[in-house]
């Protein structure tokens, strides 16, 4: 079955615009993995909008006591280090996720929204090393990808472990069409065929961004899809249904 690492950037954003600990990170993380979740994934940004170094430390914690879960920390490994933000290379040698997402956004981007582009060789060069760095500490390393198959094959070449497809493009069709229209199938299709590729090339591939309970069960039909990410959809239906009822919703679409 397709794994679910839940996102708790949008719990740490909440708790940020009041102040104090409310609502707890911590114990939030602790309520989704003994409901099930395979994991918890965090993006911690420079501008500490949402997750902060601090909540990178004290998850790592949290996934000590659930040794069969994982951690995977997000985020563009070229951000540099500032006041409150150690830097992306800093926080992943020390705390040693099990999986490292490497994202080609910037400061000021709302949301992650692309892949990287590998046509350029030096940014090929730049993740080669990064890759291997982050592989020598422990992590298994996953590129942020558009569905597109020259990149995914430039992504094995230089050592990736596993890609996460970018599935913003067919939730907006899903979202506006409907998950039967054609034009959803069609997009459904194109990821269906990335994924066949890059399973066949031997990279693991994971899927995140606006998936959620309408869209999911369909995405994943495909098959070879190692992970999920989900975060912002999951926490805004776990207002309406409570965090750990969501949570097993979502595992129940997973297994559907």
């Amino acid at each position: 079955m397709t794994a679910l690492s839940v996102n708790v950037n949008k719990i740490a954003w909440l708790r940020n615009a009041r102040g104090g600990d409310r609502p707890s990170v911590v114990d939030c993380a602790r309520t989704i993995l003994d409901a099930g979740a395979a994991g918890i994934t965090v993006h911690p940004r420079p501008d500490a909008r949402h997750i902060r170094a601090d909540d990178v430390y004290a998850l790592k914690e949290v996934l000590e006591e659930y040794p069969d879960r994982e951690f995977n920390i997000e985020g563009n490994p070229t951000a540099p280090a500032r006041e409150g933000y150690p830097g992306f290379d800093q926080l992943i040698e020390t705390v040693r996720p099990d999986q490292c997402t490497l994202v080609p956004d910037d400061d000021g981007q709302l949301t992650s929204d692309h892949g990287w582009n590998l046509a350029n060789p030096m940014t090929v060069a730049q993740l080669e090393q990064l890759v291997s760095r982050y592989g020598s500490w422990g992590a298994r390393v996953s590129l942020f990808m558009d569905p597109v198959p020259v990149h995914i094959g430039a992504a094995k070449r230089l050592g990736a472990d596993r890609i996460e497809l970018y599935t913003g493009p067919y939730a907006d069709i899903v979202a506006e069409r409907g998950v039967d229209h054609p034009e959803a199938g069609d997009s459904w299709r194109t990821y269906r065929d990335a994924a066949r590729y890059a399973n066949e090339r031997g990279l693991g591939v994971n899927a995140g961004h606006d998936l959620d309970l309408v869209n999911l069960a369909r995405f994943v039909s495909m098959g070879g899809i190692a992970e999920v990410s989900i975060g912002h959809a999951l926490i805004a239906d776990a207002l309406e249904s409570g965090l750990a009822p969501t949570v097993r919703r979502y595992l129940e679409e997973l297994e559907s």
